[in-house]
């Protein structure tokens, strides 16, 4: 994989702190106005960038999606979908394999436990949850604090407005704001196209240009057993974009930490990513096996398999590009520049104490992880371990008031819990047993058969044995048996067995991890906000951004030149020069549907916005605020966007509005669907 450029790391020296380029995941109260008309002569009103957000939408399975019609249909991409897809699925009915269209409303498909959400206002409670922790013992009690009057404001909100309600960190800690939302949850499934073409090329052209995927969906949301009548949707340029034209992303990135300290980078460098990527590749290995073991393993497991594939493959992306030396160096050059700057002030020793306070909470880190990620991330280990976790905790959390429980069970996020943990969707006993295994044999590998710990788990037995006991023994695949707990059902008292163990790692990890990170990237912020104002955007939180850019081709490390599109003609020609490879096989209907198509149709394209895993789905607009294409992936460059961005050669990858609009009517026969969404089109 491709490296950020040595000479691109190295200037990022010199103003790190301040967007470069087209650098930027901004919040959508605090776009840069002047930059964009300055630069590009766009005129962010208030009313275009309130009907944006309001069009724009989060999925609650991990992805972005935005409102495309006057009557709720919804746009996001195949593989943000693809859960639900799977969920929906059966034997004899595989949507995943061969897509789906509803011919008319009658025929949409109740998704179980698909959640959406609209951003509709957003305050700064700032002070007020700062203000909660002035005076406390210790970074310990400042966090608790913290996390204490967070979940009051979510609980005050969400009763006093009735919109779901969270609080969101900011800056790593140096801002906090509420955010209210617009939940749906009454959501069917519309159209979507066979995986064949939605993950055109799979593994090999993954993160690669040029691409040739239809990787779109489309849901409905409905509103008292009726389709949503919105009052923002985004409407379609049917002529799609132009090189070089100005475009905006609106979505919700997931995570970056392009403001971590340059330690906290190595760290990253040495420790964090090396182990995440061990562990992808071992369930990577594990999840082959698996499905090779016959058609209907290899079917249930494909989520599991295409979710560990692709986090591997960014990872490994990710990790080659913090091994260059350049990119810590830069860092730490970064740090001299900035404390050069604030020089005599108050917020230079500000900038210190939080390095410092940072190097010591990853000391916490290594020293607290294998009991962390043991006991309290990987133990939920498939779906019936996370529901019988979910509902022994519950009962102890639901007996406290509701801003001393643990977030999860708060009240401002009952519903959604409640949606996740009865959700009818179906349970795999082979492939529960599968999951439960590799979680078991892997903490066997790592702390060894005689570890206390592994010795409580296993209770005598091999890991396989103990897991197929396990799923086997519970009842809790029945929703009926969730609703009305059997708290001796053996899934919940396996958990049962570990969860005072479990909570206090978890309590060490919030007190000596995330609250001293917490307290030390505010004082970092604090620094960073006296150097360069709000110049400075924050790091990705899975919340609503805005990205723009321009459509752009760039040219490779070896001269190449790579255009900024490609057509559905040349799908065509990718399926020939790789004949015999089934990730490149096309599905029978678009090689029935080859004469009627328009080989010059642009299909998908590339464009200079910032983006990372979370941006799947989002709508790419035009200055009108018109669709003109659809997010889907990034290039390998893009792959560093976690620490750094590099406007030379970091792309984001959509399909074009074009491409989808004339696959959908010439192949699928989805007339109706286009008219509903681009009426303008004949």
């Amino acid at each position: 994989m491709h490296r950020p450029a040595l000479a691109f790391v190295a200037a990022l020296a010199v103003l790190p702190a301040v967007a470069r380029a087209e650098e930027g995941m901004w919040l959508p109260n605090a776009i840069p106005a002047a930059e964009l008309k300055a630069k590009h002569g766009f005129e962010a009103t208030p009313a275009l960038l309130e009907h944006l957000q309001k069009s724009a939408v989060r999925f609650s399975t991990g992805g972005s999606g935005s409102i495309v019609s006057r009557n709720g249909l919804v746009m996001t991409n195949h593989h943000v979908g693809s859960d639900m897809l799977a969920k929906l699925s059966t034997p004899e009915r595989d949507l995943l394999k061969t897509g789906f269209l509803a011919k008319s409303p009658a025929d949409e498909l109740p998704c179980p436990d698909l959640e959406l959400n609209v951003l509709w206002s957003i305050e700064d409670v700032t002070d007020r949850v700062t203000g909660a922790a002035k005076g406390a013992a210790d970074t310990a009690a400042a966090g608790a604090a913290k996390r204490k009057e967070i979940a009051r404001i979510e609980d005050e909100s969400e009763k006093s407005t009735g919109l779901t309600s969270e609080v969101v960190t900011l800056y790593q800690g140096g801002k906090y704001h509420l955010y209210r939302y617009r939940t749906f949850r009454d959501v069917k499934l519309v159209f979507a196209p066979e995986t064949a073409i939605a993950f055109f090329g799979g593994d090999t052209d993954n993160f690669e240009f040029p691409r040739y995927d239809l990787d779109c969906c489309f849901f409905r949301i409905y509103e008292d057993g009726k389709p949503l009548q919105p009052e923002h949707f985004l409407s379609w340029d049917a002529d799609g974009a132009k090189e070089g034209e100005l475009v905006f992303t609106w979505g919700h990135p997931g995570s970056t930490n392009r403001l971590y300290t340059a330690d906290h980078v190595a760290f990253m460098r040495d420790v964090e990513e090396p182990m995440g990527l061990k562990r992808l590749w071992r369930n990577e290995v594990k999840l082959t096996t698996f499905m090779g073991r016959g058609a209907e393993n290899a079917r249930i497991a494909r989520e599991d398999f295409f979710g560990t594939q692709n986090g591997r493959k960014a990872s490994q992306g990710l990790l080659d590009a913090l091994q260059d030396p350049a990119m810590v160096a830069a860092k730490r050059a970064d740090e001299d520049a900035l404390l050069k700057r604030l020089a005599g002030k108050p917020e230079a020793k500000d900038f210190e104490d939080g390095r410092a306070m940072v190097r010591a909470s990853l000391d916490a880190w290594k020293r607290l992880a294998p009991d962390y990620f043991a006991l309290e991330r990987r133990m939920r280990a498939g779906t019936l371990a996370g529901v019988a976790r979910t509902l022994l905790r519950m009962k102890a959390e639901d007996a406290k008031p509701s801003a001393e429980r643990l977030p999860e069970f708060g009240d401002a996020n009952r519903e959604s819990l409640e949606a996740m943990l009865y959700s009818p969707a179906p349970v795999y006993p082979q492939l529960e047993i599968e999951r439960m295994t590799s979680m078991l044999s892997g903490l066997a590998e790592e702390r060894g058969l005689d570890d206390a710990l592994v010795r409580k788990l296993l209770d005598g037995k091999s890991p396989r044995a103990r897991a197929t006991e396990l799923v086997r023994g519970t009842k809790l695949a029945d929703v009926a048996a969730r609703r009305n707990p059997d708290m001796n059902d053996p899934m919940i008292r396996f958990m049962a067995s570990v969860d005072d163990q479990a909570r206090a790692a978890r309590k060490a990890w919030e007190d000596q991890v995330d609250a001293p990170q917490k307290i030390a990237y505010g004082k970092i912020a604090a620094a960073r906000f006296a150097a360069f104002g709000d110049s400075v955007y924050p790091d990705a939180t899975f919340t609503l951004r805005m990205s723009y850019g321009t459509v752009k081709g760039w040219t490779a490390e070896d001269g190449t030149k790579v255009p900024a599109f490609t057509t559905i003609g040349g799908t065509f020609e990718r399926a020939a020069e790789r004949a015999g490879d089934p990730a490149f096989e096309l599905p029978k209907s678009w090689l029935d549907a080859k004469a009627r198509l328009d080989g010059t149709v642009p299909f998908n394209f590339v464009s200079t916005n910032d983006i990372i895993g979370g941006n799947s789905g989002s709508p790419i607009v035009d200055a009108d605020g018109e669709v003109v294409g659809l997010i889907f992936d990034g290039n390998l460059d893009s792959l560093a966007g976690d620490v750094v961005f590099d406007g030379t050669r970091n792309r984001a990858t959509s399909v074009d509005a074009r491409g989808m609009l004339e696959a959908m009517r010439k192949i699928y026969g989805a007339a109706a669907l286009v008219d509903e969404m681009a009426p303008a089109r004949k």
